[in-house]
């Protein structure tokens, strides 16, 4: 609630002018949880002493560092764009940040708690199980998520910045028998795809994959051409056995 109130106020219109720039609808920054963490490294922790939390409570959530050289706790997440990520019960049990630039990294993951498992958790799930599907789409971060949400694709989910594992292909095979892997065509994503084939035909879940022309991701892709455009491509996505052939 804190990082979501922070992205509405007057003063960092401008994060929310970002996020509207990139075509993200208010509705779906508001369904998404979407918020604003400050530049200040000490907004968040000063907010959650004063309503009484424990340091070490503060610690172990993840929201906090403690510093090396010192006893002083800092923020974890600052001058980011704020991911809440939410497990099926639609519960906050983690949060992912964003760079407004080009600072590195440029996605910031909580750290792995008592409540979050990155390797147990996939980002969108609670949205996507909500309806039924004839398939699940499997995209790389939150953007492509949202941006397929917004299309009417909500069967999208994504991995958190990591290999898929096979716990998350059970926990997918609970709601689908067929996954379209829709990765970044670069190197890494090839790779990525490659090795999350196997994973997910471990699970007897049928495999299709579609690469976007040029590299897009499916952020950039619905902006170029349009829902209806990649549905059609999604309806023709090759099978896992071609894609790994060519």
């Amino acid at each position: 609630n804190f990082y979501y109130m922070l992205l509405r106020r007057s003063e960092n219109s401008e994060v929310l002018d970002y996020l509207l720039n990139r075509n993200l609808s208010l509705d779906m920054i508001n369904k998404f949880g979407i918020g604003y963490a400050p530049s200040n490294y000490n907004t968040l922790y000063n907010y959650l002493i004063d309503k009484g939390y424990d340091r070490d409570i503060l610690i172990h959530s993840g929201l906090l560092i403690k510093s090396k050289k010192s006893n002083l706790l800092f923020d974890r997440f600052s001058s980011r764009v704020i991911f809440p990520i939410l497990n099926i019960d639609k519960k906050v049990i983690a949060f992912g940040g964003r760079v407004l630039d080009n600072t590195l990294p440029k996605y910031l993951n909580s750290p792995e708690t008592l409540i979050f498992d990155k390797g147990k958790t996939l980002y969108g799930l609670n949205f996507a199980k909500l309806n039924a599907h004839d398939y699940y789409i499997l995209v790389e971060g939150y953007m492509d998520v949202i941006a397929m949400h917004q299309a009417g694709f909500t069967q999208t989910i994504a991995s958190l910045g990591t290999a898929l594992t096979s716990f998350q292909a059970r926990i997918l095979k609970r709601y689908t028998d067929k996954v379209v892997i829709m990765y970044d065509s670069d190197e890494a994503g090839i790779k990525a795809t490659l090795r999350a084939i196997p994973i997910l035909k471990s699970q007897s879940i049928e495999v299709k994959v579609l690469q976007l022309d040029g590299g897009k991701d499916p952020d950039e892709y619905i902006k170029t051409h349009g829902k209806e455009e990649l549905r059609k491509l999604l309806d023709h996505a090759v099978s896992e056995i071609w894609f790994r052939i060519s």
